[in-house]
């Protein structure tokens, strides 16, 4: 098994703030990769935006990405370094 960690940025969209408290469950579940986390409101269009940098095994990394893009209301991309 390779234990390999990337450094990756999930960029998230939240659309439904019925969404918040799911998000925020995993995220917490996963808080011993993530490195920094910033969160900004956009008010005019009833939208958040979230970026969360992790240090993470690839699987790991698409594992909180896959769960996190399952929840309604809720968009995410990941990018990952090349390092």
């Amino acid at each position: 098994m390779d234990n390999t960690t990337r450094v990756a940025l999930i960029g998230i969209i939240v659309e439904n703030m019925d969404a918040v408290e799911r998000l925020n469950s995993l995220l917490h579940e996963y808080s011993s990769y993530i490195i920094g986390r910033m969160g900004i409101p956009y008010r005019e269009k009833n939208i958040s935006i979230i970026s969360v940098v992790v240090d993470a095994q690839a699987d790991i990394i698409s594992s909180l990405a896959g769960k996190l893009g399952m929840i309604m209301g809720i968009s995410v991309k990941t990018i990952y370094s090349k390092k």
